[in-house]
């Protein structure tokens, strides 16, 4: 193992711990964006309190729902929500301790999240969805998939990976996801944003300030996501996977380099693979280029 990751290993412990210790100085607070989006409630649901965005489309079509990435809150995802088909319901929430949603008084984990997202659909009143899994959210969409396969029709996996066995970003772009700082901090999101990002965020870093600060995520909430993936993969999974899969990876992603996707591909019996110009958070960043291929496929 590379001194690289070593170091990333030893950083993780010591951002839960510092979030732990400091989470009465670092109280979470609802942002006034949270509660001026459309269709934004609070849902219990298995126990937990979760802000859930509903876009509703036409009666009896499968719903889309969406799994974000690590320390982003629903807002996130505007861009690519406004650039679907108004006829397609779609399903956004918050993790705890991310945008609008409390923070978990325990850490969970990826295995622990399909009853909850199960849970969400049950509430919302639909049997199956289209999931569509982004970065972290992605792991989030394998996960779902496997465990309850009955409640996916078809899965959308996109700049995501399979956990801790992948072919893994550079040491240096990792280590910059170990703290919410580009969330929290317009100044060095511009500096970091093609760095981790890649993509049309190399020439246009100022967009990553827009898009990030959606919503800062709490602290607590940050280092919980963060942790709730150590340890998991889906790799030797994925043969089990009967779903429709589409795969879309960016060719410029610093954080998830498109081999992982050619390589899920191959595992998926089922799956699509589209490889696009671009990187990381290109299909929030220019949607209007990337969403048809979404929207044919779920079609």
């Amino acid at each position: 193992m590379s001194k690289g990751r070593l170091r990333l290993l030893t950083m993780i412990p010591n951002g839960l711990v510092r979030a732990w210790t400091h989470r009465r100085r670092h109280r979470y607070r609802h942002a006034p964006a949270a509660s001026r989006l459309d269709g934004a409630q609070l849902l219990t649901v298995r126990g937990r309190t979760l802000r859930v965005a509903v876009r509703p489309g036409e009666p009896g079509r499968t719903p889309l729902l969406i799994c974000n990435g690590i320390g982003a809150s629903l807002d996130l995802l505007q861009p690519f929500v406004d650039a679907l088909d108004p006829r397609l319901t779609v399903i956004r929430f918050d993790l705890p301790g991310i945008g609008g949603s409390p923070p978990a008084s325990f850490p969970y984990h990826l295995v622990t999240l399909p009853s909850l997202l199960a849970g969400l659909l049950d509430r919302l009143g639909y049997d199956q969805a289209d999931v569509l899994g982004v970065s972290w959210g992605g792991g989030l969409a394998q996960q779902f998939a496997l465990a309850r396969p009955r409640r996916v029709r078809r899965l959308v996996l996109v700049a995501t990976g399979t956990g801790s066995v992948m072919i893994p970003g550079r040491p240096h772009v990792l280590r910059r996801m170990l703290t919410p700082r580009r969330h929290r901090d317009p100044g060095f999101a511009r500096q970091v944003a093609g760095e981790i990002y890649g993509g049309s965020l190399r020439t246009d870093p100022a967009r990553a300030d827009e898009l990030l600060r959606a919503q800062a995520p709490s602290r607590r909430g940050y280092y919980y996501q963060l942790l709730a993936a150590v340890g998991w993969t889906s790799l030797p999974l994925l043969p089990l996977l009967r779903h429709p899969a589409l795969l879309m990876a960016g060719d410029d992603d610093p954080l998830v380099p498109a081999v992982n996707a050619r390589i899920m591909h191959r595992l998926i019996a089922r799956s699509q693979l589209h490889i696009y110009r671009g990187g990381h958070l290109d299909l929030i960043a220019d949607p209007g280029r990337l969403t048809p291929v979404i929207e044919k496929f779920l079609a």
